[in-house]
């Protein structure tokens, strides 16, 4: 139970919602499996165990689930191909663009109730003491199916993406200029410069040291930093994104450390992940914010 990358949203206003609340509301939408023709199926799935929504502190849990029906392409066209060539064969005349295209539409209904399924899971937490709503994604796309379908479960719980009032582009590339990481933070050897220009002309540096010269002159030239490796109070390392995504999350060892040596089963060691990790990723994200100007709109 330790997020790995992170888009972050707040809620817009003080509005809130209880785990009982919202596991009412979650239980209305759950996970079905794909039927007949469906090539996809979206609902909630337990997030540990049976439990729909787990609560710890104020702290609430939940999971999306999506099954997928795998068909690959190539597997209909295949299929598309040999029915051609029969029906070329027998009536012997190629079969033409629209014809192949209705064949194609054909062999997927015969095929999708046979075609295996894949099912994934996208957590979201729920920070109901600071407001945040935090969702474990890499992709922005998995980002937008938890939230439209949240937007259909939930009818009062607006929310909006963080945004802070130094962007993370101008916050970053000062930091490193001047290689003075705000407090409570430092620079790991983790970034990516990219051109304002037409070219935008990118370089990446992984574990590199990333002091001296070469760095400066490409912040002179006008690049700037759109990725920088940070490290939180010796806690919690990642690396800050443009988009202000948090990528790349790892706990250190002393953290994890702390639930493995007071859980004594799976499921206190489950509670305890996660009060830990909302617990720290809550105050790594005040910090932040903080070092960022604060959030944009709020004096």
């Amino acid at each position: 139970m330790w997020f790995k990358n992170t888009f972050i949203y707040r809620l817009v206003s003080e509005n809130t919602i209880s785990p009982d609340v919202l596991n009412e509301k979650l239980t209305l939408k759950p996970l079905l499996p794909c039927s007949g023709l469906d090539k996809q199926s979206r609902g909630w799935v337990p997030c540990y165990g049976d439990k729909l929504v787990h609560s710890a502190n104020k702290q609430i849990l939940f999971a999306l689930g999506v099954e997928q029906k795998l068909l690959p392409t190539t597997i209909i066209n295949r299929f598309a191909k040999e029915r051609a060539a029969e029906i070329e064969a027998q009536q012997g005349y190629k079969v033409g663009r629209k014809e192949m295209k209705e064949l194609k539409e054909s062999i997927t209904e015969e095929l999708l109730p046979r075609a295996f399924s894949l099912q994934r899971t996208t957590y979201a937490w729920l920070d109901t003491v600071n407001g945040y709503l935090v969702i474990d994604a890499a992709s922005s796309a998995r980002v937008e199916e938890l939230l439209e379908l949240m937007n259909k479960s939930l009818d009062n719980l607006p929310f909006k993406q963080l945004h802070t009032a130094i962007s993370p582009v101008a916050a970053m590339t000062d930091w490193l200029a001047g290689n003075n990481a705000p407090a409570g933070f430092t620079i790991d050897r983790e970034l990516e410069l990219r051109a304002t220009g037409e070219s935008k002309a990118t370089i990446r540096y992984a574990n590199h040291e990333l002091e001296g010269e070469e760095i400066l002159k490409h912040i002179a030239s006008g690049k700037r930093v759109t990725r920088l490796g940070l490290t939180w109070n010796d806690r919690i390392s990642f690396v800050l994104t443009e988009q202000m995504q948090i990528k790349r999350i790892e706990f250190l060892d002393i953290i994890k450390n702390e639930s493995n040596e007071m859980a004594e089963n799976a499921d206190e060691l489950f509670e305890l992940d996660f009060t830990l990790m909302a617990g720290e990723l809550a105050k790594m994200l005040t910090d932040l914010t903080h070092a960022l100007g604060g959030e944009a709109g709020v004096s």
